[in-house]
């Protein structure tokens, strides 16, 4: 199968497109410069050099594929306080899609969730703009679109990871000297090591039939506190509640450092008979590689 794959030298893809081509997969990445070319190329895929700023572009390169897997997203935008602008344009991207792949019963697999049925994950989901992507995406099913969403957990660990959920709060620990964690820490966090999600994205286009929501937390929830205190132990300084006053000012991450996200996936693991065998997030941060660069 020819796959086309946006965001190609990002963190997940970088999992994604080896997994893709071991299965016996021919990938075409998108490339914007010259680095990410030579990232995707050194992978052993075809490069096609483009942006999300190029909708016909993009429909071409769907067009010409057997499959897309949409895993760019403008997050230096959303950094920046430009998140709607950074939907905006990722919905423009997955329009140009669901154009392109309309009627040909193509797979257009991407990050989202849809509703749940469950009153209080189905909030949190709302409240996130990048859910009304998710829906447009589901829509395309009724248009002749295999659609496929992934649910990507808030913390996808592996060492890779340097802009995440964990190197945020390591580097906010290190500035403060302290790991910390707002009110009881309570608050849970999905997670799932990247190696893991790379393979049920490989699963996923061999066995997730159309419309499937799929959840890729191999670990439905940790609780935040657990996590600092891991930090704090690697780390040699003390775990500590901030106030809820405070945490504004203490991480430059809140409102992420409150959020309560569990992922069950049960049935995501029955469907794909998807075993992950990589370390949990404890475990991967006992190992220490988050903490050898500042």
């Amino acid at each position: 199968m020819r796959i086309f794959v946006t965001g190609a030298s990002g963190y997940i893809a970088s999992a994604v497109v080896p997994e893709l081509i071991e299965g016996g997969h021919e990938v075409v990445g998108l490339a914007r410069s010259d680095a990410s070319a030579a990232a995707v190329k050194a992978m052993g895929a075809e490069v096609r050099r483009g942006d999300l700023a190029d909708p016909a572009g993009l429909r071409e390169a769907a067009a010409d594929a057997d499959a897309v897997i949409h895993l760019a997203f403008d997050h230096a935008a959303m950094l920046a306080g430009g998140f709607a602008g950074a939907v905006a344009t990722d919905m423009a991207v997955v329009q140009a899609f669901g154009d392109a792949l309309a009627g040909t019963g193509k797979t257009l697999m991407a990050v989202g969730l849809t509703h749940t049925g469950d009153a209080k994950r189905d909030a949190a989901i709302a409240a996130n703009p990048r859910s009304a992507v998710a829906l447009a995406i589901a829509g395309f099913t009724e248009r002749g679109v295999r659609t496929i969403l992934v649910g990507i957990p808030p913390v996808t660990h592996g060492t890779g990871d340097r802009h995440g959920f964990i190197p945020m709060l390591i580097k906010i620990a290190r500035e403060t000297g302290v790991s910390g964690y707002v009110g009881d820490g309570a608050n849970r966090w999905a997670a799932g090591h990247v190696l893991d999600i790379a393979r049920l994205y490989r699963l996923a286009l061999d066995k997730a039939p159309a419309g499937a929501q799929l959840y890729g937390a191999t670990e439905q929830g940790i609780t935040v506190r657990e996590i600092a205190e891991t930090i704090g132990r690697q780390l040699g300084i003390p775990a500590v509640s901030i106030p809820a006053e405070h945490a504004a000012d203490h991480f430059k991450m809140f409102p992420f450092i409150t959020l309560d996200v569990t992922m069950p996936n049960a049935a995501t693991r029955q469907l794909l008979d998807w075993e992950p065998v990589h370390p949990g997030l404890i475990d991967d941060l006992e190992k220490g590689h988050y903490f050898t660069t500042g």
